[in-house]
Parts: structure tokens; sequence; C-alpha cells
């Protein structure tokens, strides 16, 4: 690729990526306004509704979060009486998040969900996942070029 068309926006990866992330945040907005969640708040639900009371450590790099964003995520689904964050009676140190009632409950509402972005996306199911098995494919080289 010609070093000019190398610069040019439309052919950057990263916008393209960047720029779906954005529509799949528009079109999950409304979705997830019905669960009172916000789409990180979201992601950390999911996390949970697959394994539960987990330590917050866990959790983060779970998500690709450091401490400083994933704290206000837990304190607002707290908050929410969503989950509960108690500390670890073998360690101290370590904070352990948990589903409460409500949040396991969330889950049958939440169900709806990926059925919805399947049908936003006009895409099938095999198409969807090859593209994601792509994209992570693509994260964790540009992560192992990072040391992570």
């Amino acid at each position: 690729m010609a070093a000019d068309q190398a610069l040019r926006l439309d052919n950057q990866i990263c916008f393209a990526v960047y720029s779906t992330a954005h529509a799949f945040n528009r079109v999950y907005k409304p979705l997830l306004d019905r669960l009172g969640l916000t789409y990180p708040q979201y992601l950390v639900m999911l996390a949970l509704w697959e394994r539960d009371d987990v330590p917050v450590k866990d959790l983060g790099e779970r998500l690709f979060l450091d401490s400083g964003t994933l704290t206000p995520l837990l304190k607002r689904l707290e908050a929410a009486d969503l989950i509960k964050r108690t500390r670890s009676t073998a360690d101290e140190r370590q904070v352990l998040i948990a589903l409460t009632a409500q949040g396991h409950a969330l889950r049958d509402k939440a169900k709806s969900v990926p059925q919805s972005i399947l049908a936003a996306s006009d895409c099938s199911v095999r198409e969807l996942m090859a593209m994601k098995n792509e994209i992570v494919a693509l994260r964790d080289r540009l992560n192992a070029v990072l040391g992570e």
C-alpha cells in the first residue's frame, strides 16, 4: 500500500473497530436501558453470570479493566443491589464480588439481548462467531506485542 494510502482514515483497521464499537453501543443502549445497565456494567454482569463470587482482580483481568475503572462500576452495581462486595476470609486484602438475588434474577431478563444483537447485525451466528474469533486473535497478538 502506498504511503499516502496507508494514512487514509478509511484504510485504518483501528478506525473500523472503533466505529463498529460505537455502532454496537448504539444498538445495545436501548436494550440495556430496559435492564438498568450501561454497557460496561452489562459486561461485568455477563462475567459474573458465568462465574460468581470472584476476586476483583480476576474480574478486572477477564474484562481487561484496571481497578480505577472497575471499582466505580462495581460501586454502582452494588448501589443497584445487583452485586455485593465482601472481604475474603482467607485473605483480607482480597475483595470478592458476588451476585445478589436481584443480580441473578436480572440474567433471565437479559436473555433476549444476544438475540436482538444477532437480528440487528443481519449476520448468521456462524458469521458473527468467525468475526469474533478473528478479532480476539488480533487482540491477543497485539497484547502479546505489549507483553500482556
